[in-house]
């Protein structure tokens, strides 16, 4: 007879890597006029790499996740990657409807997540959000 004690719950078993949710939140505004400005792309870098070269977006460029401006300008863009709260990452701010609501100057926000606002209970890999708030001021392009 084999005896087989105390193997009724081993536990669980859990593979992968430590991730968190990282979410930048704000409103996209003209910064002549304070207006807000719809149909703005922002959008987290393919793997914050090689994504800009003395801070000009390169092309082609591919965001990694993204969401678009609503009519108050507002957005909120949210990803999972693995926590590292002492590092910037880079969000991409570019008009991408042409002249719909006026031509914009693209720009390029370098994030520090070492102050976010943790929420969410963290369970096994998963450590909870963290949330920064932006507000972004972009410049119009005038012919």
């Amino acid at each position: 007879m084999l005896g087989f004690a105390g193997c009724e719950k081993i536990g669980r078993l859990e593979y992968g890597t430590p991730h968190a949710d990282y979410t930048v939140k704000g409103a996209v505004v003209n910064k002549a006029t304070g207006k807000p400005i719809e149909g703005i792309r922002v959008g987290y870098d393919c793997g914050f790499c090689g994504g800009t070269m003395y801070g000009v977006i390169l092309t082609p460029y591919v965001p990694k996740s993204h969401v678009t401006t609503n009519a108050k300008g507002e957005f909120k863009l949210t990803n999972t990657f693995s926590p590292n709260l002492n590092q910037t990452i880079p969000v991409y701010v570019e008009d991408i409807d042409g002249e719909k609501n006026g031509l914009f100057q693209s720009e390029i926000l370098q994030v520090d997540f070492s102050k976010a606002k943790h929420s969410g209970k963290p369970k096994g890999w998963y450590k909870g959000e963290y949330t920064v708030t932006v507000d972004v001021e972009l410049t119009e392009i005038k012919d």
